[in-house]
């Protein structure tokens, strides 16, 4: 089997390779992070203009790609540069779980997505969620022609940048049944939506939310109500082949920005690379980062396979692993220069350790590798 990339993904992972060096500069990404947004309208939009976004959905969508490999693809060039932009939380967690249920005039809202007019979160967590998709506690009541929703939201990602939320609530059903989950479109701004915002520690902002007798009509409902839950699982699948290709360009840029420091730091009159003992750690990550990209391959390549779960809960596992390992190694071998804001490799650490704590760690992940195994 041919893994190497099609013309056109190499395309597109040499045009963002060249966009993101040129402009994703540690100090750009530092102001970045201490600004209000937490993003770049800026370097959000030429993303959009090099058809970044666009690839991340298929044709029928205004897209030209949004295969497994097409995620993979951009998202590895996204966490080699260390991008905080919310490109994962807006196109692939919001915008493919619009166009995957939503009405032709909801769909209509992909163009402005993919343009970079319009940004989208989804507000799904709860705080007594954890991991756990179908723990819903927001309920969703009629009132004549109207639905009413209340509840509280954790951790939303991009939700104060968002023109659009994407809200679950419960509609029947106990807090961890898979039916009865309603997902709704909530325009920014709605009376009794409340953000209180904060930024994240890998970058960029989050809020948590709060619904109090949010009025919307009919027509903001997203898909069939209560059956939420499968788009959701999808998306969750989408966003951790995702997670997986950014962890590892970042753990690519952690092990070369090693590699340089280790042939550049002299101690006793030669540079510490030659030091044996430092080589064979090296080469433990070497190794290690192989067997991340196959997962990452197989990830991309069952995305829509009917075994798509068992293999996608086996790369997050590995590549969780694997990522604080080249994390805890890199640092060791920088000395304290990794740990200032200034240099790269403090940003691109702190991100590959804290994408362990979305969409499942990597116990959970063995767990449910384990259980869809038994079933």
């Amino acid at each position: 089997m041919d893994f190497n990339l099609t013309e056109e993904r190499q395309m597109l992972q040499d045009t963002l390779r060249r966009y993101l060096a040129d402009r994703y500069t540690t100090p750009v990404r530092n102001d970045i992070l201490n600004s209000a947004a937490g993003f770049s309208a800026d370097i959000w939009r030429e993303l959009a203009d090099l058809g970044v976004l666009g690839a991340l959905f298929d044709e029928a969508d205004g897209g030209f790609g949004g295969a497994g490999f097409d995620i993979a693809t951009v998202f590895e060039e996204l966490g080699r540069a260390g991008v905080v932009e919310p490109v994962l939380d807006s196109c692939i967690l919001s915008g493919r779980l619009i166009a995957q249920v939503g009405s032709p005039d909801q769909r209509t809202l992909l163009d402005q997505v993919i343009s970079g007019a319009l940004h989208l979160a989804l507000a799904h967590g709860e705080p007594a969620s954890r991991y756990d998709l179908s723990r819903v506690e927001t309920t969703v009541r009629t009132d004549g022609t109207d639905l009413i929703l209340n509840g509280r939201k954790a951790v939303v990602v991009n939700a104060e940048a968002a023109g659009q939320l994407i809200v679950s609530a419960r509609e029947t059903g106990g807090p961890f049944d898979l039916d009865g989950i309603s997902l709704f479109l909530v325009p920014a701004g709605t009376p009794g939506l409340g953000l209180r915002g904060y930024p994240v520690l890998a970058g960029g902002r989050a809020a948590e939310v709060t619904l109090d007798d949010v009025r919307l009509p009919e027509t903001a409902r997203l898909g069939a109500a209560g059956q939420g839950f499968d788009p959701l699982m999808n998306v969750v699948a989408a966003a951790n082949v995702a997670l997986v290709a950014e962890v590892l360009g970042a753990m690519e840029s952690a092990v070369e920005l090693t590699r340089q420091y280790l042939m550049t730091r002299k101690q006793f009159g030669r540079p510490i690379g030659t030091f044996q003992a430092l080589q064979h750690r090296f080469a433990d990550m070497l190794i290690e980062l192989e067997q991340a990209r196959s997962a990452e391959i197989n990830a991309a390549g069952h995305l829509e396979a009917p075994d798509r779960d068992r293999q996608i809960a086996a790369a997050r596992n590995l590549v969780s692993r694997v990522g604080r390992l080249v994390a805890e190694e890199t640092i060791q071998m920088h000395g304290g220069i990794a740990m200032t804001q200034e240099y790269e490799l403090a940003h691109i650490a702190k991100r590959i350790v804290m994408s362990d704590h979305r969409f499942g760690d990597a116990d959970y992940h063995l767990e449910r590798f384990i259980a869809l195994g038994a079933a």
